[in-house]
């Protein structure tokens, strides 16, 4: 069993010199402490804290009661203040701590609120906690007993650093050993059950990719995708007036900024990169800050600043629908925190298939590992075939008939939606060659106003384009004939936001990932 940590306070940091064991002198601050909620400036803290008592009805003993605060939610909540700029109010009245976060512990801009020690706060009875006519209160700590106090911390500091290395180095060995057992397993098995039930809570790789900027230009640069929301959004204002609405997966906050000029009384977004920080900014230069509350952090593990929301709105949708995973934190959502007869923007979703005729791309992307630079590399052509393709199919590729082999209620479905059969018939429109099979999605917002948008071959382009299979085996087809075939999806076992796919075409089996 690990040896437990010790209880560390950070009530004061201060620079110790490794070659002596001396402790200099500590001087008084001489920097003046800006109100936490006004410019007004104070010469000690313990004034600025009965400014903020008497000005802001902002009675921090009262916080620190309430929510039995440590030091380390005093930081956060510092910094929180400092970045939000909340209403005191907002601060004394919420059933949560709002700064409960992390990310609120990140080094900020110095300053005499963060040296404030905070532990003593109220610990004397017989010394108020306040300024009384101007005078600072006295320490219950005389000056050596909080050097002996910070030189105790310090070594006991060194002493978690030391046990916080050893356990980290035995965590990776334990994750190359999980990894091992798991590429093995998987290498040996594809096994597609209906019972299985994963649910994604967690990916740093994942979140991490939405830190981009770029992602999120192709996205709002997706008007198809972009003004789809809007208009679903704002065409039901009615819907939205006064109501409380979480965005799950914020990123800019467009979608929390759409609500919000819907009428919504009150905006939550989350999101776990950290682009959210760039919302943050995104929301105060509009004037929202309000009406938005953004928070960073993984909506399974985060609680809420409200117990219950009545719409949800959220853009989940990854290539051929469902890769990313993302639909399970909105269902999550739902379950958690929608009310009773509550709505999620988008409610509705099909997957569809169709099939391709283009010999020409077929032949370029195959033919081309025949003869690379006078080598041959067809032993790369099982790998190719087997990868799913990103690509926009020109409408003049288009074979047969499209088929739908998946129908989604966001309303009512589970997270083994991503689970799923489908026997179904293409029939050929044409005379030609069937050279792959295209998937794609179509989005339904079913509200009074109803607006939906498709990212299929025959639609205008999206960010999504369409999801290709390439056939090992190309089968010829005359106008009006159908094939039977039959599809079944799963996630990977590998990376649980991945899907495996399993295509029947007539005759013939292929597998595909789509990752």
């Amino acid at each position: 069993m690990a040896e437990a940590l010790p209880d560390i306070s950070p009530t004061c940091f201060i620079a110790e010199d490794e070659d002596s064991d001396e402790w200099d002198e500590m001087e008084p601050p001489g920097e003046q402490t800006t109100c936490l909620f006004c410019s007004l400036q104070f010469h000690t803290i313990a004034v600025a804290l009965d400014h903020c008592r008497t000005a802001h009805n902002f009675d921090l003993l009262a916080l620190k009661n309430k929510y039995n605060m440590d030091c380390y939610s005093y930081i956060k909540m510092i910094n929180y203040i400092r970045l939000q700029k909340p209403d005191p109010t907002v601060l004394l009245n919420s059933t949560i701590a709002l700064w409960d976060d992390d990310c609120y512990l990140k080094p900020g801009e110095m300053e005499p609120w963060l040296m404030y020690d905070f532990d003593d706060l109220g610990s004397a009875p017989s010394t108020p906690h306040y300024a009384v006519d101007g005078k600072t209160p006295i320490s219950n700590l005389n000056f050596a007993e909080l050097q002996q106090h910070i030189h105790n911390l310090n070594l006991q500091l060194k002493q978690r650093d030391m046990l916080i290395e050893s356990y980290q180095k035995d965590m990776d060995k334990m994750k190359q050993i999980t990894r091992t057992l798991v590429d093995t397993a998987d290498s040996k098995t594809k096994e597609f059950s209906l019972d299985n039930k994963p649910l994604v809570t967690d990916s740093t790789d994942y979140f991490n990719s939405y830190a981009h900027f770029s992602i999120h230009y192709d996205m709002l640069n997706d008007k198809v995708r972009t003004e789809s929301y809007r208009d679903a959004i704002l065409k039901n204002s009615d819907l939205f007036k006064d109501k409380t609405v979480l965005d799950v997966g914020c990123g800019t906050g467009i979608l929390s900024m759409f609500s919000a000029k819907a009428g919504a009384s009150s905006v939550y977004g989350i999101d776990q990169s950290e682009v959210v920080y760039k919302a943050m900014d995104i929301i105060r230069e509009n004037n929202l800050q309000d009406t938005i509350h953004l928070i960073k952090g993984q909506l399974e593990k985060t609680n809420l600043p409200v117990e219950r929301v009545d719409i949800i709105v959220s853009e989940w949708m990854g290539y051929f629908l469902l890769f990313e995973g993302m639909l399970d934190s909105v269902l999550y959502a739902r379950d958690t925190y929608l009310t009773k007869g509550g709505t999620i923007v988008p409610n509705k979703c099909t997957i569809s298939l169709v099939g391709i005729s283009d010999p020409v791309r077929y032949s370029n992307l195959l033919d081309f590992w025949d003869d690379v630079y006078g080598f041959s590399m067809k032993c790369m052509k099982p790998d190719i075939l087997q990868e799913a393709a990103i690509e926009t199919v020109p409408k003049d590729k288009i074979l047969t008939e499209s088929a739908v082999v998946a129908e989604i209620d966001l309303m009512t479905c589970s997270t083994n939606v991503c689970n799923f059969k489908k026997d179904f018939t293409l029939t050929a429109l044409r005379n030609g060659t069937l050279t792959s099979i295209a998937g794609y999605f179509d989005t339904i917002f079913d509200l009074p106003v109803e607006v939906k948008f498709s990212t299929g071959p025959e639609s205008e382009k999206t960010h999504w384009q369409q999801t290709i299979f390439y056939l090992k085996d190309p089968v010829e087809l005359k106008e009006g004939q159908s094939i039977n075939c039959s599809i079944s999806c799963s996630r990977l076992k590998k990376n649980i936001r991945g899907l495996y796919v399993i295509l029947n075409i007539g005759s013939s089996k292929y597998e595909y990932i789509v990752d």
